[in-house]
């Protein structure tokens, strides 16, 4: 037995809905309070990301909809810097034991799920974003990121967790945060660095420094043309030193769009979800106000069935 859907659940117009899967895992573990299901086994971040990911879909109701997972760190990056993401911690072991769980659960909401062997997961999205445009599809990338803002265009939005606005950042918001176009922002972050990824930045060259660059000169490249005409001797001594750093982290900073993707963009058309699967995955994990939304939704189609077929 399937869910079907409602008038009211269909897409508003197509567009690709592209999740970070490990980041809302996350915000899902550390953000919910504990809890257990009748069994013992810890179920928040498993409750948490499916409220996540069902809120985002019921505002976006995008028509193709992809969670992605880390595949591991990209060999290319570790070998232009041994220390990248070095410092990150092991994934806590209460959230190793639930990511199984959630893996279940988009098998049977009918998500499709990718993670490939040696990929970063902000390279598998910027590759399906640019398949997606590639084809007249836009897109909206869930993630706490920066990095996807290199991506942003008039066709490729973000939804940022943790911007209570809930505004799909366009243009207009990545300008705003970081002082540069998206089109700049490979080059603003190769100079400020990334303490989150551990990649280290120009010293004495902060966001605001960088935005003021990138405002003067455009882009690295001119910049590096340019440099006797700063002003500052400092500023520019240690621009001038810091140039195969620079030049490295633009290609630690730059996300790979050119791997073969996945899948098709028809095989991550929406689909129906298995509600016998949820229906039995929710009273394993003791999700009784999942359970009786889903009974709810079963009734309620079930009803505009008979209604529709009454009137045919």
């Amino acid at each position: 037995m399937r869910n079907s859907q409602t008038s009211s659940d269909q897409p508003v117009a197509d567009q690709l809905l592209l999740v970070d899967g490990h980041c809302y895992a996350y915000r899902a573990f550390f953000g919910m309070a504990p809890l257990s299901s009748p069994s013992g086994q810890p179920t928040n971040a498993i409750y948490g990301f499916i409220r996540m990911l069902s809120k985002m879909q019921a505002r976006l109701r995008p028509s193709h909809l992809l969670v992605v997972w880390d595949g591991g760190l990209a060999q290319e990056r570790q070998a232009l810097l041994p220390e990248y993401k070095s410092q990150r911690a092991e994934m806590p072991a209460g959230l190793r034991l639930q990511l199984d769980d959630i893996m279940q659960y988009l098998r049977a909401a009918c998500i499709a799920s990718w993670v490939k062997e040696g990929c970063e997961a902000d390279d598998c999205i910027a590759a399906t974003a640019a398949q997606a445009v590639e084809a007249g599809l836009p897109v909206v990338i869930a993630s706490s990121d920066k990095d996807f803002m290199q991506l942003v265009s008039d066709q490729v939005k973000l939804l940022v967790p943790h911007d209570k606005s809930e505004v799909l950042w366009d243009t207009a918001q990545v300008v705003l945060k970081t002082g540069v176009r998206p089109a700049q922002i490979v080059d603003w972050l190769s100079l400020t660095g990334d303490a989150v990824d551990n990649i280290p930045g120009v010293r004495g060259v902060g966001p605001k420094t960088a935005a003021n660059l990138m405002r003067q000169f455009g882009s690295v490249e001119v910049l590096y043309r340019s440099l006797k005409e700063l002003k500052s001797d400092r500023l520019r001594s240690g621009l001038l030193a810091a140039e195969d750093q620079v030049r490295r982290n633009q290609q630690l900073v730059g996300l790979k769009k050119d791997m073969s993707p996945a899948f098709s963009l028809e095989e991550l058309a929406v689909k129906e979800s298995d509600a016998e699967e949820l229906r039995r995955l929710y009273s394993g994990w003791g999700f009784k106000n999942l359970l009786a939304s889903l009974e709810e939704t079963l009734l309620r189609t079930g009803d505009l069935f008979h209604e529709h077929a009454h009137a045919s």
